[in-house]
């Protein structure tokens, strides 16, 4: 076999058109005619309609939590959730995450203070954030991973001695599980995503989730909801108010969430047998869950043993309209503003750099089939084997 095989040295691309990371499990046409056709008939599009309602008591009964709170996206989930809980000072947070997570901090008016992860799971390391507590320390947010969990129950004891408040971005994690107990019912509240990216989606939205009554009327007044039963004493309202439209594909992503689920679990026990066998790539298995969606396909990959670097690879996959992804890139603690505002994380966290240096996000959705994924397996595996001739080729 020769570098001609390759995209990137002439050939066809391995896939005619390119195959995105993201989830993109959207309702048929037919469905979502149908639903914005009854929006269009009752001539009521936002501010907590019909389907909003229904939307969010059957996340509360999916979730089996007491409050589920829709808002227009997770960003405003997470700053409306710092608000609402009060927060002073600061907060520690784990490096390794969306950047939207520590911009809400500081929207809210609150200081990050960046936690490392470890290696293995990319979890926030529960055993670095006592040395961070200081007086000055009102909350921990946890970060869910990859359908897996940062082990929130560990994580509830610590910030309990501590008199901490605790909160999540569950963005990743909506359908998964700790002992059997869905994620949305730990800490003081979490936050989902819906972005079409995700397994559940509403093209876009989210979702805060409490069990906690007083909480839960502060964050439907900054919402704002009009129509809040319960006077609380709030500082600010967010206009986060998520549409009837948003609300109808929500309401079908939920009704299909158990096949989809399904469908991930399947692509992703296909990689895990395929990579399996690809010299200096590990697929990185959801942790600290009892069930999990699958919706992240998610390697390492180690640079001497595989025989090049992750950025490579990913350009030679590109150039096979396989569209991988390096997340997160660069750590929190070194993008802008925060690694200019505070420099005494960014040489501090090993485990942080060492994994935004070698992760990968392959695709894993609805747009992937199983004979897509052997494809990419196989020339995963065709990579590595003459990635000494793809390096001299591309550096002479």
């Amino acid at each position: 076999m020769t570098l001609s095989s390759f995209a990137q040295f002439g050939a066809q691309p391995l896939f005619d058109k390119p195959l995105p990371i993201g989830q993109l499990y959207f309702p048929s046409w037919q469905r979502y005619e149908a639903a914005c056709r009854g929006i269009f008939d009752r001539q009521y599009y936002n501010n907590n309609g019909p389907l909003l309602g229904e939307f969010e008591d059957r996340l509360r009964l999916f979730l089996k939590v007491k409050h589920a709170i829709c808002v227009a996206n997770a960003t405003l989930g997470l700053m409306m959730a710092a608000d609402a809980m009060q927060l002073t000072g600061k907060v520690i947070v784990p490096a390794f995450t969306f950047i939207a997570s520590v911009q809400a901090i500081s929207w809210a008016g609150l200081e990050p203070v960046f936690c490392d992860i470890h290696p293995e799971t990319h979890q926030i390391e529960i055993s670095k954030i006592e040395a961070l507590i200081d007086p000055d320390v009102t909350a921990i947010m946890g970060v869910n991973l990859w359908g897996g969990s940062c082990l929130p129950k560990e994580l509830v004891e610590l910030a309990n001695r501590h008199d901490s408040k605790l909160y999540f971005d569950s963005a990743h994690a909506f359908g998964s599980a700790v002992d059997g107990v869905p994620i949305g019912n730990f800490g003081d509240a979490e936050v989902f995503s819906f972005h079409a990216t995700k397994v559940l989606n509403a093209m876009e939205g989210g979702c805060i989730c409490t069990n906690d009554d007083d909480l839960a009327a502060r964050l439907r007044s900054i919402r704002p909801s009009y129509g809040s039963e319960t006077p609380v004493s709030i500082v600010r309202v967010a206009n986060a108010r998520m549409s009837e439209a948003q609300a109808a594909v929500g309401l079908m992503s939920l009704e299909d969430f158990p096949a989809n689920q399904e469908n991930n679990a399947a692509l992703f026990e296909l990689y895990q047998a395929q990579i399996a066998s690809v010299s200096g790539l590990r697929l990185l298995v959801p942790s600290g869950v009892s069930s999990s969606n699958y919706q992240y396909a998610v390697c390492m990959v180690d640079e001497g043993e595989f025989g090049m670097s992750r950025d490579l690879l990913i350009k030679l996959l590109k150039a096979e309209n396989v569209v991988a992804r390096r997340y997160f890139y660069p750590g929190a603690h070194r993008s802008a503003p925060y690694g200019q505002e505070f420099p005494q994380f960014v040489e501090s966290l090993p485990n942080t750099d060492a994994v935004c240096a070698s992760v990968i996000q392959l695709p894993i959705g609805t747009l992937v089939t199983s004979s897509g994924i052997e494809k990419i397996c196989r020339l995963l595996q065709r990579i590595q084997m003459q990635s000494g001739d793809i390096k001299a080729a591309l550096e002479s």
